[in-house]
């Protein structure tokens, strides 16, 4: 239950200026009931942007009951912090969160018009997710990732039903609905969505797909199906070459945040950066960039690896390059 402890969709159609907001939302997009499969900071931010912005009904899964109480938690701090400082009225609040909806299995995902996965930054975790809502879900229903670098075009693969040629009919219209849906973190702040296809990627998948982030009022961003996609093709590499400048000690960690803080006009520098994405997901995403291109340049930084050997992920665990207290 939310509690209080203490910025617009437009259609360039002319066949809806006399829709109104909502029904104008519903035309554009067609999700009447969203789910979003991870209740981590990525799941748990798309399902508050969902409900409040797009004002869509979501069912939120995650296997993890501690996950989903902590994701829950933080949409009521979002909700109360919005309500606070007057962005929106204690009924819309009480709205959204109503809106958002927990349920134990995939299997209760079946009904949903899109589902967004938001799990860890693993082909085969992903690849078995999406097989389950091939077999589960409705066989309409579109498959979104938000991952932030694996190949669309391989999750896309992983639905087609065994037997089934990828060239047939319906090998086409499995694959087809998969879409991919990159939010960027924190969700409720960013203003982008990357938007990319799949080699399979239906146009009507993608039209629905960029016509539900600018509901959720995003800005949407294309990009085609390649290791890191725009984003981290070029802000990973980054990053992972300011790790490696403190690894050889060429500056400090100070230094080398101060230099683009005040120099680039940058407002965090990249080691702080890195340790809000959290260095686990850093990694993943640079190991992807790698392997997808065989190029050497991709190469992670050995400092980076030993970290999350050691668990020091960044902000979410307590420690990366620097310390968070009591967060």
């Amino acid at each position: 239950m939310f509690r209080v402890d203490s910025d617009q969709f437009k259609s360039s159609h002319v066949i809806f200026q006399h829709l109104s907001l909502p029904a104008i939302m519903s035309v554009a997009h067609g999700i009447k009931l969203l789910g979003v499969l991870g209740a981590g900071q990525m799941g748990t931010g798309i399902a508050f942007v969902s409900a409040l912005r797009a004002r869509v009904p979501v069912l939120l899964h995650d296997q993890s009951k501690d996950q989903v109480a902590r994701g829950l938690a933080l949409m009521d701090k979002l909700l109360s912090k919005d309500v606070a400082k007057g962005r929106i009225q204690l009924n819309e609040a009480q709205e959204a969160r109503d809106r958002v909806r927990v349920v134990n299995a995939i299997e209760d995902l079946r009904d949903v018009d899109m589902v967004v996965e938001a799990v860890s930054e693993n082909l085969d975790l992903k690849r078995t997710v999406f097989r389950n809502f091939s077999e589960k879900l409705r066989p309409d229903a579109i498959l979104a990732t938000n991952t932030s670098s694996i190949s669309i075009t391989k999750i896309a693969a992983s639905v087609i039903p065994d037997g089934v040629s990828p060239a047939s009919a319906e090998g086409q219209a499995a694959a087809g609905r998969v879409v991919g849906l990159h939010f960027f973190n924190p969700v409720p702040v960013m203003k982008l969505v990357e938007l990319i296809s799949a080699v399979q990627t239906a146009p009507e998948t993608l039209a629905h797909a960029r016509a539900f982030a600018e509901a959720c009022g995003k800005e949407v961003a294309t990009s085609q199906d390649v290791p890191g996609f725009v984003s981290n093709a070029l802000l990973m590499p980054f990053i992972n070459e300011a790790i490696m400048c403190l690894e050889k000690g060429i500056a400090t960690r100070d230094d080398i945040d101060k230099t683009f803080r005040l120099g680039m006009n940058h407002p965090m520098g990249p080691l702080q950066l890195a340790d809000f994405i959290g260095l686990d997901t850093c990694l993943a995403i640079q190991k992807t960039l790698y392997t997808g291109t065989s190029d050497s340049k991709y190469r992670p930084s050995v400092l980076l690896e030993r970290m999350v050997d050691a668990q020091w992920l960044g902000k979410k665990s307590g420690r990366g390059f620097y310390e968070y207290k009591d967060e």
